[in-house]
């Protein structure tokens, strides 16, 4: 739509950068200063601090009333009736991956009007994670054990045995820094579906769709491979100088919106110190990541780049044992009730939203 853009005197936004196209009471990203707020809470009093259960009851505060008046129990109950959706899943082409059977899974979730669409969504997602991936490597899926916590069940269901409480506390540690951040690719998909009137299904499954790109939730696993490609501490300086004079991109390092360091890398490699200390990936990250540094500020003096979550995440994840081709599933597993949230706040405002193109295409002669 050409005309009310060139007539409102606006210029065009590559990327929609630096405009504002919500309001929201959920989460605050300020890059100048590195800080996330999540309603009204830096995400170091939270990460780190308290299940993942209790962040997501601070996020849903005033939005979502819990069902059974307490999101364990509220989930564990999702988590059970999530089984229904097992056979669906079982029964897909084998050509499917991970994350597009988990798709097909939460399209598949029985209505149950006890509980909100957001709690069924959010609390059946690890158990369709897990069946998902059980499924890609020839395994009948585990049941959930009503009993456990979300970060417990779900590496329980993942790997059949009962898991270590410091992995626990990691993964609860993981899913709690990645909640919410601002208006992300996922989170803006999100909130176009709901401001069309379509149902929360909807809205996550499209939400996923973006969040699958390689430019926003697909960066973890390449990160593993730079880690893995360095071998050691001592090739690092000279492995990155050359991805540098090749014009390669670090992954792991620089942010979009930050121009300082990410907080939740802090806060995820705050959470490796409490981790067992024999994974050789965990005991080179602190070398790759300040030969890295020191590379990148040599390389780029007029443009800060910094250690970004994807890096810490690579590493958290795989010294508890998560494999690389989970790390974009298990972001929407911790990232679903932002996303809820955020669908929540858009269906309040009952608006479409509907932004302005500026056509710039051969006119009729």
């Amino acid at each position: 739509m050409t005309h009310p853009l060139k007539h409102s005197g606006l210029a065009p936004a590559p990327g929609l950068e630096g405009l504002v196209v919500a309001q929201t009471a959920l989460s605050e990203v300020d890059g100048q200063k590195g800080e996330l707020i999540l309603r009204g809470r830096r995400i170091e009093e939270l990460a780190g601090t308290m299940p993942f259960e209790h962040a997501v009851g601070h996020l849903w505060t005033d939005l979502v009333p819990i069902s059974q008046g307490d999101l364990q129990t509220t989930f564990a109950k999702a988590r059970m009736l999530a089984m229904a959706a097992v056979p669906a899943m079982s029964e897909a082409p084998r050509e499917l991956d991970i994350y597009e059977r988990m798709r097909l899974g939460i399209c598949a979730l029985p209505v149950d009007l006890e509980l909100t669409s957001a709690e069924r969504i959010c609390g059946a997602i690890p158990v369709i994670l897990a069946a998902a991936a059980r499924l890609e490597n020839g395994e009948q899926p585990v049941a959930p054990d009503p009993h456990l916590a979300t970060a417990e069940d779900l590496l329980r269901m993942l790997s059949g045995t009962r898991p270590e409480a410091s992995a626990v506390a990691a993964l609860d540690r993981y899913l709690v820094t990645i909640l919410d951040h601002g208006l992300n690719a996922s989170t803006f998909t999100a909130r176009v579906i709901a401001s069309t009137g379509a149902d929360m299904k909807d809205a996550i499954t499209g939400a996923m769709g973006a969040l699958k790109g390689p430019l926003h939730g697909g960066a973890p696993g390449p990160v593993l491979d730079m880690i893995d490609a360095i071998g050691t501490p001592e090739r690092a300086a000279d492995w990155i100088a050359n991805e540098l004079r090749e014009g390669r991109r670090l992954m792991g390092f620089g942010h979009r919106v930050y121009r300082t360091r990410d907080p939740r890398a802090d806060v995820l490699k705050a959470g490796l110190a409490l981790l067992p200390q024999d994974n050789p990936k965990l005991r080179s990250a602190e070398a790759i990541e300040r030969a890295a540094l020191n590379a990148l500020a040599i390389a780029k003096p007029d443009r800060r780049l910094d250690t970004n979550v994807e890096f810490y995440t690579a590493v958290l994840l795989n010294a508890i044992g998560i494999d690389r081709q989970l790390f974009t599933p298990l972001f929407a597993t911790g990232r679903a009730p932002g996303w809820c949230a955020h669908v929540i706040e858009q269906q309040k405002t009952g608006r479409l939203i509907r932004p302005s193109s500026e056509y710039i295409g051969p006119m009729p002669g």
